[in-house]
């Protein structure tokens, strides 16, 4: 009698492996359409206007002096974690002498002084190595650190462009709405404002430091996560950089739906004969019915959610998982972050409860992206999304309830913006304790090492 086969037959050589990348790839893919047709978009709507897109302002910055060299460097920085200690100090050389060139040449000729384009170099000619002398994983990897790297850059400028088109395309401001919606938060921009004076230029100078250096603090945090990347090969699946570029990303749609320049501008003296009066930080505005009010086509509309607020937000999340200096760091970003939000008078109250809850919302899709989507990860987002929704609602149609009724709306502001970050903290917990620790793979002697860059 013929006996049935036990075994079952061996998959042919690289179908196990194929099939299993293949989502990924396609994702990858997908998200990388995605960004170039949004910087086409943004390069094509700036031109209408008359000024250059992002893909313009970074391609100028080859050659040109660039508007921000340690933007630059940090995009370098990037890049790096991807590559070998000897060829990272082969990159860093390059880019010095690089930047040396350029500067010994703009000193000849008069031109304006600025140093990063040996970085920008550095970063594209890892890209060209990586397709032109590269193979395989090491090729993938290689141009992901490029393409790092060109995201951070990029990243910047077009948030410079969505500045200039809300400016542009937004003549009137809801900031009346706001600062109505505001008071049942205690009016804090008005408080904070004030208290921030009283402490003298040491605690304006420390909060304008915190608050221009956030891109720095955040790339140091997303560089100890990708520490490992080099010894290890690959990326992790989930990190501080992935967040930051999507509400960068994000945010400015926006500030297209709901315009507001902030109370420095539309009840301070900033704002000049756009102003509505000259009464912030010492009184605070009384109320009213608001109403939408014209601005200037300079200040930009970037008040509405907070993107700092939720920048911070972010950074103080993936701080948790360092040593205590960094998460001791983390905390005191996060909180110096809101006191100069509200303390410059760039933003209302209100903005800074928005910015937390669209920051857990994008936070936690971008966790649930790399994990995989479940029923607990679909209900977070949605919740926290309905909830960041209902907030702009509110405080565009509700403003006057809300002011006029500051013992219920206050409360009720406060207690469903912790229900989110209360939500959150129970997901990921839970994440957490059923995550199984990823291998870190032992070097091997016999695998060759990648050529210098």
């Amino acid at each position: 009698m013929k006996k049935t086969p036990t075994r079952i037959p061996a998959p042919r050589r690289g179908l196990s492996r194929a099939v299993p990348r293949r989502p990924r790839t396609r994702l990858l893919a997908s998200a990388g359409v995605a960004v170039l047709a949004s910087l086409l978009a943004l390069e094509c709507a700036a031109r209408h206007l008359g000024h250059p897109g992002p893909l313009t302002a970074q391609s100028r910055e080859v050659i040109l002096a660039p508007h921000s060299g340690p933007l630059l460097y940090a995009g370098l920085a990037l890049t790096m974690v991807v590559l070998t200690w000897r060829q990272r100090a082969i990159a860093a050389g390059a880019a010095i002498g690089v930047d040396l060139a350029f500067w010994l040449v703009r000193w000849a000729v008069g031109a304006e002084m600025n140093f990063g384009n040996g970085a920008l170099w550095v970063v594209l000619g890892c890209a060209v190595v990586a397709v032109t002398r590269r193979a395989g994983r090491e090729r993938v990897l290689l141009l992901k650190g490029a393409g790092l790297g060109l995201l951070l850059v990029a990243g910047h400028k077009t948030g410079d462009t969505w500045l200039l088109i809300t400016s542009r395309t937004r003549p009137l401001v809801l900031d009346q709405y706001l600062a109505t919606a505001d008071h049942a938060l205690g009016d804090p921009s008005w408080l904070v404002g004030r208290l921030l004076d009283a402490t003298g230029p040491v605690g304006v100078h420390t909060l304008e430091l915190v608050y221009g250096q956030l891109p720095l603090a955040a790339a140091l945090v997303g560089l100890y996560q990708l520490r490992h990347v080099a010894a290890e090969r690959r990326f992790p699946a989930h990190h501080l950089v992935r967040t930051f570029l999507v509400i960068g990303l994000l945010g400015p749609a926006v500030y297209m739906v709901f315009p507001v320049v902030g109370p420095v501008y539309a009840f301070g003296a900033d704002g000049g004969q756009w102003a509505l009066a000259d009464v912030w930080p010492n009184t605070p505005p009384s109320l009213g019915v608001p109403h939408a009010m014209p601005f200037d086509a300079v200040t930009p509309r970037n008040c509405m959610p907070s993107l700092h607020t939720a920048w911070a937000t972010t950074l103080f999340i993936h701080s948790r998982g360092g040593s205590r200096p960094m998460r001791y760091a983390g905390t005191f970003w996060l909180v110096a972050t809101l006191a100069a939000t509200l303390g410059f008078g760039y933003h209302y109250g209100v903005d800074l409860l928005a910015g937390v809850v669209f920051a857990l919302t994008v936070e936690a899709a971008m966790r649930s992206l790399a994990r995989g989507w479940d029923r607990s990860g679909t209900r977070l987002v949605t919740y926290g999304a309905a909830v960041f929704t209902a907030l702009l609602v509110s405080y565009r149609f509700l403003p006057g309830e809300m002011a006029a009724r500051p013992w219920l709306a206050g409360p009720l502001l406060l207690l469903v913006t912790a229900s989110v970050i209360l939500g959150y903290v129970r997901t990921t917990g839970t994440w957490e304790s059923k995550a199984v620790p990823e291998p870190h793979p032992a070097p091997r002697a016999a695998t060759p090492q990648p050529e210098p860059v």
